[in-house]
């Protein structure tokens, strides 16, 4: 008898300011449409977890995606799975039969994933925000190691300079 353990990768995607700034006023601070590209390009055909807010702020269901929100509350919405807790939407997309799921905000799911991740993308985009709310958790970057770095500019489509990284446990 062959045993499978199946393994997926836990991973938070963010864009961040100088001083870890995620939003305000339930918007994004910024309009970055090279990192809005790679966004759909990393979660299409995978599992995204927010919270309540974070999908209330996109306004419906990202498609191509299957879309899990955490929330203490009633959400009726079509193509939409939810759960209680962090932990519950990460085996709802183990269940789903994912190899890498992808956590999208808010603040509060990435305090609690901080713990659980493999992998973060961070956009640190190179701009101080003051009508920021909400804040990424401190991250002790000692724990990673970046794999990857791409340079985007302040052009027509991107409001200021940012940096991609991704980041892996080490």
């Amino acid at each position: 008898m062959e045993i499978r353990f199946e393994i997926m990768r836990i991973s938070i995607l963010a864009a961040i300011g100088k001083n870890n700034e995620l939003g305000g006023n339930n918007q994004l601070l910024w309009k970055l449409s090279d990192d809005l590209k790679m966004f759909k390009q990393l979660t299409m055909g995978h599992c995204i977890v927010m919270g309540r807010k974070t999908f209330e702020s996109i306004g419906k269901p990202l498609p191509g995606r299957k879309n899990i929100v955490v929330t203490s509350g009633m959400l009726d919405v079509e193509d939409v799975y939810t759960t209680t807790d962090l932990n519950h939407g990460i085996e709802m997309a183990r269940g789903l039969g994912e190899d890498e799921v992808f956590i999208i905000g808010g603040a509060q799911l990435f305090n609690y994933a901080m713990d659980l991740a493999d992998r973060m993308y961070i956009s640190h985009v190179d701009g101080v925000f003051e009508d920021a709310d909400v804040f990424l958790p401190a991250i002790d970057y000692s724990e990673w190691e970046i794999k990857e770095t791409r340079k985007f500019f302040n052009n027509d489509k991107n409001e200021f300079d940012f940096e991609f990284r991704l980041y892996e446990r080490k």
